[in-house]
């Protein structure tokens, strides 16, 4: 298996002799709005009024696209679904959605071959399970976030692997880890927040917990440093993971940077 790291939670997984993209956001620096809550007020903690993405694509997106077989949306919030991802992405792609809603939504903007991921869902020969994520640590702010999910790769010649997608450490995630002993668990690690939401998705305590609760998987951060209400940095969860001593099971990949497991 491969990941490479593409820019916030964007990926390419290479799995089983399939490549699967994942959580596309393919705009270019500053193409989207500053990000915050429709419904509360936006005070950003870092005081980053930048529009997003706040870096560039470390290639082309017409390279992140190429040798694509599939196409994993968690969730359409626009960092990991954007307009140039709909324009670009070729509509004969399978995507693979959370729910049904979310795929009705895709099929309305062209894409012919949508498919809800559920209990075991095949793609080849590979198993994609559906994982229940929690995209806010209260409930207030899980009432505007709305759903997310994760996602659990099998295959017999791969590691078992857990895409935790957009969530915050709460006691489905570990159920889920001590269910699958995934062998990497893919942990959207930003700590991204607004002053009035709390963490929407974990940060480095997050990461410890999971760590804790598997101390045997390889442990890959994703979501980091990219839109303006994310609050870890790379080197903050470096320093974390260090002090805390499990900083030999952490890879913080670069944008661009692609990991062999």
């Amino acid at each position: 298996m491969k990941i490479k790291q593409i820019r916030n939670a964007t990926l390419k997984i290479q799995y089983a002799g399939k490549t699967i993209l994942v959580d596309p956001m393919l705009s270019k620096k500053g193409e989207l709005p500053v990000f915050g809550p429709p419904t509360v007020p936006f005070h950003p903690t870092s005081e980053n009024l930048e529009n997003n993405p706040l870096v560039e694509l470390p290639i082309p997106a017409e390279e992140v696209l190429e040798g694509v077989d599939a196409v994993i949306v968690t969730h359409m919030h626009i960092d990991h679904w954007d307009p140039a991802a709909v324009e670009l992405i070729d509509e004969e792609l399978p995507l693979y959605s959370q729910n049904e809603e979310e795929a009705e939504k895709l099929r309305e903007q062209g894409f012919q071959k949508v498919y809800v991921l559920g209990n075991q869902t095949s793609f080849g020969e590979i198993s994609l399970t559906y994982v229940e994520a929690r995209h806010a640590s209260n409930d207030e702010m899980l009432a505007i976030s709305g759903h997310a999910c994760g996602v659990i790769f099998e295959h017999k010649d791969e590691p078992t692997t857990y895409l935790l997608g957009d969530t915050v450490w709460y006691e489905n995630v570990e159920n889920t880890l001590k269910k699958y002993q995934p062998q990497v668990a893919i942990i959207n690690a930003g700590n991204n927040q607004f002053k009035e939401s709390g963490p929407l998705i974990m940060g480095a305590e997050g990461v410890h917990e999971v760590h804790k609760t598997l101390p045997s998987a390889k442990l890959f951060a994703t979501h980091m440093e990219a839109v303006n209400h994310a609050f870890l940095t790379r080197q903050e969860l470096a320093d974390y993971a260090e002090k805390h001593g499990f900083s030999h099971q952490l890879i913080i990949p670069a944008d661009g940077e692609e990991i062999v497991y």
